[in-house]
């Protein structure tokens, strides 16, 4: 199996021999998103734009809408893991907007496979691609054009779990700790950052809490992303 890992800028619309995509925020969208699902959540509409997922809302009143930073009319709360896994989400619907993991979502959006992910469904989305035996798996590293530790930590733990290798998912967690994104997340914690949960950043940088995958495709023009079990 022939492993790669790009930036946003390097994603494109062919995908030509790419079989399936990893697009990867640990910290927050993809940890966000992934508690929203264990809270019930039936799908989540990755928004392109603020003003997007205004719209999904104006037109759509009971979903509910989430953003990165500080809270603002129009959405129901942030992107944060802490605050969402406080939420009962039972068969809702929510629509994310944030600063690189819908980004990413929405370059690779015509992925023949789109799979989202954090460290939380590291290794269900190793499952799902085993299951599907791509030969080509691109990682889009959403942080810092590509260069996020956080984010290249965990594409390379979840592709050392697809291609059979024992992982041990500390050494990947420590890099991901060590970043300059976690770094920037603490300090918002220490300003007291509205958008910004102080529990975070634990619940970021745990391996494998959740026994499913998400994957996205694009449904009427939007990307909507589900929960994937085992078997699906």
């Amino acid at each position: 199996m022939e492993q790669r890992f790009i930036g946003i800028p390097e994603c494109d619309d062919g995908w030509d021999g790419v079989e399936a995509v990893v697009v990867i925020d640990v910290l927050r969208a993809f940890t966000t998103a992934a508690w929203a699902f264990t809270r019930g959540a039936e799908r989540i509409f990755l928004a392109e734009s603020l003003e997007e997922a205004r719209a999904l809302k104006s037109g759509n009143p009971e979903w509910i809408t989430l953003k990165d930073g500080s809270p603002e009319p129009g959405f129901d709360t942030v992107n944060s893991p802490a605050l969402v896994r406080s939420l009962d989400l039972a068969g809702r619907t929510l629509v994310q907007k944030t600063t690189h993991g819908t980004v990413g979502a929405h370059a690779a959006r015509n992925a023949p496979l789109l799979l989202c992910a954090g460290f939380t469904v590291a290794a269900a989305t190793a499952g799902a691609l085993r299951a599907v035996r791509p030969r080509r798996v691109t990682y889009v590293i959403t942080g810092r054009d590509g260069r996020a530790e956080e984010d290249l930590a965990c594409a390379e733990y979840i592709a050392d779990l697809t291609a059979g290798r024992t992982a041990d998912p500390a050494p990947y967690l420590h890099r991901a700790a060590a970043s300059a994104a976690a770094a920037g997340l603490a300090d918002g914690v220490r300003r007291g950052h509205r958008g910004i949960h102080p529990e975070d950043m634990t619940l970021c940088l745990e391996a494998d809490t959740h026994d499913f995958a998400m994957a996205a495709a694009v449904r009427e023009g939007r990307v909507i992303l589900r929960r994937r079990d085992a078997g699906r």
